[in-house]
């Protein structure tokens, strides 16, 4: 799979992918031979890559890392922010958060919370993400009132948003508070703001929204605490594979827990 060079230098721990584009500016860096320019890419399976005529080496490459993240409220799923708000990242401790190529699969926006993937295995990010493999994805969302059964119908069946019809989710009724009614929901895609816009689309603002799992793998409240995160198990790194059909799976590094 090609990926951009400044992205598997940093995948190699060489450097950051800001150093590394600098080091692709000021000529340090060789695709089969030629001087790299910035944003091409290269397969390192199959292309020969050099930074300061050393070649990089698949033996070298840094084992792959696969965290489940329990994400605040007020933290962005990106790797850096032009704003300087804090990101998933910066939840990490710095053996983890540099040179290891770890990026967010996918996004929860800044207001809401719960279940992140983290990884640097750009091959699953790239399948995980992909609208062909309907990964579900399960939300606790409390909104205001008392939606009837009439809109969760609706819900359920899908609604015309931005002139696309959304997917069919699954919605129910946990709970009925004071002044609002919390529901999970489980989808499979994942438009931008999805359930925020679609319930604001049938009169219902959303209060709260948390994500509890993905793809199966479910967040354990009493084992990763909110700004916490945990690896996941073998198990769940073949269940993701098998989920979007991909034969081989690599072994995580082991990096000790961190807790915030």
């Amino acid at each position: 799979m090609k990926e951009r060079v400044q992205k598997i230098i940093s995948q190699w721990g060489i450097a950051s992918r800001r150093q590394a584009e600098k080091m692709i500016l000021a000529g340090q860096v060789r695709l089969n031979g030629t001087l790299v320019h910035l944003g091409q890419k290269a397969n390192p399976e199959t292309d020969l890559i050099e930074v300061d005529g050393k070649p990089l080496k698949l033996s070298n490459r840094p084992q792959s890392i696969y965290l489940l993240l329990n994400k605040p409220t007020g933290v962005v799923s990106t790797c850096r922010d032009s704003r300087n708000r804090t990101t998933v990242l910066d939840l990490l401790p710095k053996t983890l958060a540099r040179d290891q190529g770890l990026h967010p699969v996918g996004r929860l926006d800044v207001e809401s919370t719960g279940a992140l993937l983290l990884t640097n295995d750009g091959v699953l990010t790239f399948h995980l993400t992909h609208p062909r493999y309907h990964i579900a994805k399960t939300y606790h969302v409390w909104v205001e009132d008392y939606p009837p059964e009439s809109v969760l119908k609706l819900w359920r069946q899908g609604v015309n948003l931005a002139g696309k019809k959304t997917l069919p989710a699954q919605v129910q009724v946990l709970k009925r508070g004071s002044k609002e009614t919390l529901l999970e929901i489980v989808l499979r895609e994942g438009r931008n703001r999805q359930i925020r816009r679609v319930a604001e689309l049938l009169g219902y603002r959303v209060i709260n929204l948390h994500r509890i799992a993905i793809g199966g793998i479910t967040l354990r409240e009493s084992v990763v605490s909110s700004g916490c995160y945990r690896h996941l198990q073998e198990f769940e790194i073949r269940s993701l594979y098998k989920q979007v059909y991909l034969a081989s799976v690599k072994v995580p590094a082991y990096i000790k827990e961190y807790r915030l």
